[in-house]
């Protein structure tokens, strides 16, 4: 496994170690908020990621008082010039456009990732940590569905997102009235995971906790959880089946089984690139 590395920009700080990416936005000084160059940054992010072959499992959070506070003011208020040159419905990448891509891309990694949220995660910053595959908030966070304060509805990716987790009904009133709610109630509604005192340090024992288990079957887990979430039941069982094939007998697997009838820590190999499609 890596000892670590970072690749950092003005917008996102990143680094990797022991296979467990630290991923910070950083903007504290605009409460993280987004604005183009953090899209970019976040996009470009994501690309460099997927393509990380010793990657375990990423922990994404933001830097100073907050987490995300959504879109930035300055974009707000240039958003119709912005869709008037590249119009929402263009897809940009595969099925998403890039406001949707850095939210949905977290979903899209082949590894686990946690969200650390204090502070606010309003709006864009709300559905940017609904995109990680946990989310991990302080008792006193506040979140908010928060685009119809605006006149707007959620549209990164949110809708997609929030499905699995949120009660029809409390989805609709989180979405109709934008009111804030804390992380303890968050926890309750399906909007977060669980609550901590420091949800950042609990997220790297849970990302740490990953990185010992085979890569391969954390990848296949991950892939067989997309399956599962599409509702297709033919669909999610022969998936199930041909993951399971794929990994009994693997380097990966012996070697799970050999560390715990050891009784040590295993000593895995880097995941096998994934060649099936889903």
């Amino acid at each position: 496994m890596n000892t670590g590395h970072t690749h950092s920009s003005a917008w996102v700080e990143v680094a990797i170690v022991e296979g467990v990416a630290d991923v910070r936005l950083n903007r504290a000084d605009k409460m993280n908020a987004l604005n183009p160059d953090m899209f970019d940054a976040l996009i470009a992010t994501g690309e460099r990621l997927a393509g990380a072959v010793d990657l375990r499992a990423v922990v994404l959070s933001g830097n100073g008082k907050g987490f995300c506070a959504g879109l930035d003011m300055q974009s707000m208020a240039t958003l119709e010039q912005t869709c008037q040159k590249t119009p929402l419905a263009e897809r940009t990448h595969g099925l998403s456009n890039d406001f949707q891509t850095i939210c949905t891309l977290w979903r899209e990694l082949p590894v686990p990732v946690i969200a650390a949220v204090h502070g606010m995660a309003f709006g864009g910053g709300l559905q940017l940590a609904l995109g990680a595959d946990m989310r991990y908030v302080t008792p006193d966070a506040r979140l908010s569905v928060m685009e119809t304060r605006w006149g707007l509805v959620p549209d990164m990716g949110g809708m997609v997102l929030t499905r699995d987790l949120v009660r029809d009904d409390r989805l609709r009133e989180l979405i109709y009235t934008a009111r804030i709610v804390s992380g303890a109630e968050a926890v309750e509604l399906g909007l977060a995971t669980r609550v901590a005192d420091d949800p950042l340090a609990l997220a790297f024992t849970t990302a740490r906790e990953i990185a010992q288990r085979s890569p391969d079957a954390i990848r296949a887990a991950k892939r067989l959880l997309q399956v599962a979430s599409r509702g297709d039941a033919a669909a999610t069982l022969i998936a199930e089946s041909v993951e399971q094939e794929a990994l009994i007998g693997g380097a990966n697997q012996r070697e799970a089984v050999a560390a715990n009838m050891e009784k040590r820590a295993p000593n895995f190999v880097p995941a096998l690139p994934y060649q099936g499609s889903r």
